[in-house]
């Protein structure tokens, strides 16, 4: 099933298409790493833990770290991609990489950071909401990610996010990422 011809990674970025529309953002800076980034992340507030996770995904991707990317990821993660930015109704949505699998999603990012050299990744956090239960979180995230290959040819992911976290054992993962999506000019 699925678009005739196209490579795993051609149909998860096609469904990202470029934006002329700018939301503002802050470009990231990579946080500093240490052995200790971790410890700090679990001794402090849930916000600010979701937070250096939001922040350790923004270096993964800069550092094009494919595992420290999927250190990230619960086991169960989905990622929903609508088939453009402005494809609101998720009934319209695809589910292009299915159920988390490290080691299919580690040759498509692998093949990614081959085929592409990062332009610029600006994120900014606009909410983080926790649940009264303290076991689920939610951001919102603006980002503006710009990939180019050797042709000229680029992938830019451009609008907002929603990020659904799970605490498990401790520690918060990713369970949920939807893609990118254009507000501009909509009521909220």
């Amino acid at each position: 099933s699925g678009v005739r011809g196209c490579s795993l990674l051609a149909r998860l970025f096609v469904l990202a298409p470029i934006l002329s529309a700018g939301f503002g953002h802050v470009a990231a800076q990579d946080p500093p790493a240490g052995r200790s980034e971790e410890s700090a992340e679990k001794a402090s507030s849930p916000e600010a833990q979701i937070q250096a996770l939001i922040d350790r995904e923004t270096r993964a991707w800069n550092q094009e770290d494919v595992e420290l990317l999927l250190s990230i990821f619960h086991p169960d993660m989905v990622w929903p991609w609508p088939p453009n930015p402005q494809a609101h109704d998720p009934e319209d949505w695809e589910l292009v990489l299915g159920r988390f699998d490290h080691d299919r999603w580690t040759a498509v990012y692998r093949d990614l950071f081959e085929r592409y050299d990062l332009v610029h990744n600006r994120r900014k956090t606009v909410k983080i909401t926790l649940s009264d239960q303290g076991d689920g979180a939610f951001a919102v995230v603006d980002i503006d990610t710009l990939w180019r290959d050797e042709a000229g040819e680029t992938l830019h992911w451009k609008g907002r996010v929603g990020k659904g976290y799970t605490l498990v054992n401790g520690e918060w993962k990713l369970i949920l990422h939807t893609g990118a999506l254009d507000y501009q000019g909509r009521d909220r």
